[in-house]
């Protein structure tokens, strides 16, 4: 069974850091692509960042050169946010898609429960 479980969030100054992680646990050899979405109360849920396991990556225009996504191991995604605005606050999911163990693929794309991050003063 998949899981992902993401942390790191919390209450942060705007212009201050966070960094968030989300682990992968179950029978999982590989991940083809992990990302970071985000939702605020009243929107709708939307991509801030992603990346392939060969290491490619893909931003939301709003974090640009403030927002760093990295791959710790196969299963592992970290999102380093520097420089946070109010208009960052949100619920940050962590997404894995193309899982696969060392004999097939799993079917399916998974999520993380979610975890809130607020900037404000």
């Amino acid at each position: 069974q998949v899981q992902l479980v993401e942390s790191g969030g919390g209450l942060v100054q705007p212009g201050g850091s966070l960094r968030l992680s989300c682990a992968a646990s179950g029978t999982i050899f590989s991940i083809y692509v992990m990302g970071w979405y985000r939702q605020a109360p009243g929107k709708q849920r939307e991509l801030v960042a992603s990346i392939t396991s060969g290491g490619s990556t893909n931003y939301a225009d709003s974090v640009k050169g403030r927002f760093t996504i990295s791959r710790g191991n196969a299963k592992t995604v970290y999102l380093q946010m520097n420089s946070l605005k109010p208009e960052d606050m949100a619920v940050y999911y962590c997404k894995a898609q193309g899982l696969r163990t060392m004999s097939w693929s799993i079917p399916g794309d998974y999520w993380g429960q979610g975890t809130q991050v607020t900037v404000s003063s």
